[in-house]
């Protein structure tokens, strides 16, 4: 794994000081974008797969990428069943494989996270542990609307509720993320290093380690559907 990876730089010091705002008209609409096609055949590949293991304890790896934290979930968990989504069918084709030990209680599909949560919620499929591991920071401050938090879709993500663990290796994602957490739950969050000794789950982790970067992680339990329809906007 080459060192080169350079820290994220922003015009950002702080938590954006439009988030609050922005999470307050977030949860009171209802995000109403169309369904992609090819996001509801990952679904429905995805939920028929998981449903023929036996429906057993669900995990999510949103964003998996090539995959590797996919497996490594898998391995970690092999009473649960590990679903992997990605947006890329590039990096999906080039998914690692494992000369030996390679679990079968996972699968890799390529949907749009936005639509996949929303089928999850609408079908009443609630995962047992969500990992969003290094999303795009989109460091800019003009970028807010592009991050996990800052997007419409951020309540249901909650409402699906499980165990759900963020890593960055930008402070503030996470420092916001769990602000963003706490205003619509009202579930204390707080920002926390990622110890040294943590498991790296997935290539982007590796690469930051390697590079000599702060790694970054919150971390936090909330039962399904734990905000109101109200507050999600939801009928």
């Amino acid at each position: 794994m080459h060192a080169n990876s350079r820290p994220v730089t922003s015009n950002q010091f702080s938590i954006h000081d439009q988030l609050h705002g922005l999470i307050e008209r977030h949860a009171k609409s209802r995000y109403l974008r169309p369904i992609a096609d090819h996001s509801r055949r990952g679904f429905d590949t995805a939920i028929t797969a998981w449903q023929a293991a036996g429906s057993r304890p669900l995990i999510i790896d949103a964003g998996c990428g090539v995959g590797l934290s996919t497996l490594k979930l898998a391995q970690r968990h092999p009473d649960r069943y590990v679903i992997g989504i990605d947006q890329s069918a590039d990096r999906l084709a080039r998914k690692l494989h494992w000369e030996t030990d390679v679990p079968s209680n996972h699968l890799l599909v390529r949907a749009d996270l936005v639509d996949f949560w929303r089928l999850m919620l609408e079908q009443a499929i609630y995962p047992s542990h969500h990992y969003l591991l290094y999303p795009n920071p989109w460091p800019k401050k003009s970028q807010l609307l592009r991050r996990w938090h800052g997007h419409p879709v951020f309540p249901a993500l909650l409402a699906l509720g499980g165990q759900i663990e963020c890593r960055s290796n930008w402070k503030i994602y996470i420092e916001e993320f769990a602000s963003a957490v706490t205003q619509l739950t009202g579930v204390p969050v707080s920002c926390e290093n990622l110890p040294s000794e943590a498991d790296a789950l997935s290539p982007f982790e590796q690469k930051y380690r390697a590079s000599g970067h702060a790694l970054w992680r919150c971390q936090l339990q909330l039962p399904a559907r734990i905000a109101s329809a109200s507050r999600l906007g939801e009928s």
